[in-house]
């Protein structure tokens, strides 16, 4: 049997507001295989960086897990007590986020913010440390490493702070690492450099990633598996093969065709027409009904559940095989 890295199931999040509940995440299951990248695409709101959060305990009020398990590695993560979960965060699960600017500490030099984790999570001495880092550093493509080490976050470039926080996630090898958009802000060269690295160091070490992105470039060239979300919702899994040769939900394709394709030189590029529903305010069939082609009346009264259409592949779409 595969060994499990993450289990999420039934997973539920969202936000408690003076208008009601927003349900974030609503009702996901996912899992990611021991050494395998899984990824998770979606528009902007989907809740694809909530499922992040969830994960690695980082909501807080009014944001709230309502149900569900998370399981890292066989333990149980939800209920478990802040104390509890600092000891987790950086050794055995870390996050590249999305802003660095917003993450690292702008009062701690680079070198100090990485060491600490070693120190922490490792028990090493000082000297083995910053050797470490800088090891680090430089295999995240970072030039003068020593001079990095000193710096402070508002010293370097958005590239160099997305860097160092690459490198700082991934300083202690955990099991799980998460990657929100993590090539953001970097040029093509490197971007293609820390994706290799991630790559390489999945396949070394067993380091389980869950990657989100907005680039299916990088899903496509990345991930062993893909999950699509919209509007909260799981609409349709299968592995990265599957999904890029024949998706079967019609949101899926629309993301497929709104990317741009340099050999037909197309003067416009497709859309989705329309716009991901408020979630205080869902419609009352399937959420993407809306924006759907090919919705029909039964998809405006009732949500479809997922269903298998092929070995690993779940779609949520009644028309889902016209797609």
């Amino acid at each position: 049997m595969e060994e499990l890295t993450l289990k999420i199931e039934h997973l539920c999040s969202g936000f408690f507001t003076e208008r009601g509940y927003v349900p974030a995440v609503d009702d996901v299951s996912l899992v990611i295989p021991q050494g395998q990248v899984v990824g998770i695409v979606g528009e902007s709101g989907c809740g694809k960086s909530m499922i992040a959060r969830s994960v690695m305990g980082l909501l807080k009020y009014p944001g709230r897990i309502t149900g569900g398990s998370i399981q890292l590695a066989g333990r149980e993560l939800t209920g478990l007590p802040d104390r509890q979960m600092q000891r987790i965060r950086g050794k055995d699960m870390a996050m590249i986020f999305q802003e660095p600017m917003t993450s690292l500490n702008p009062v701690a030099t680079v070198g100090r913010q990485m060491r600490e984790a070693l120190l922490l999570h490792e028990k090493m001495d000082k000297n083995a440390a910053r050797e470490q880092v800088l090891n680090m550093l430089e295999r995240v493509g970072i030039s003068e490493p020593e001079k990095r080490y000193n710096a402070y976050p508002h010293e370097l470039s958005g590239g160099l702070r997305q860097r160092v926080m690459i490198a700082m996630a991934m300083i202690c090898m955990p099991k799980l690492l998460i990657a929100d958009e993590p090539t953001t802000a970097l040029d093509v060269t490197i971007e293609a450099q820390i994706l290799r690295l991630i790559r390489d160091l999945s396949r070394q070490t067993g380091m389980s990633v869950l990657l989100i992105s907005h680039n299916l470039g990088v899903i496509a060239q990345m991930c062993d598996a893909v999950y699509v979300m919209y509007a909260g919702k799981i609409v349709e899994q299968a592995d990265a093969f599957t999904l890029f040769d024949s998706h079967a939900h019609p949101y899926t394709k629309g993301l497929m065709d709104s990317v741009i394709d340099l050999k037909t030189n197309p003067r416009r590029l497709p859309a989705i027409g329309g716009v991901v529903p408020n979630l205080l305010h869902l419609p009352a069939g399937c959420a993407f009904s809306p924006r759907c082609p090919l919705a029909g009346e039964r998809c405006r009264a009732e949500r479809p559940e997922m269903e298998q259409l092929a070995p690993g592949h779940m779609c949520r779409c009644f028309e889902g095989r016209r797609a």
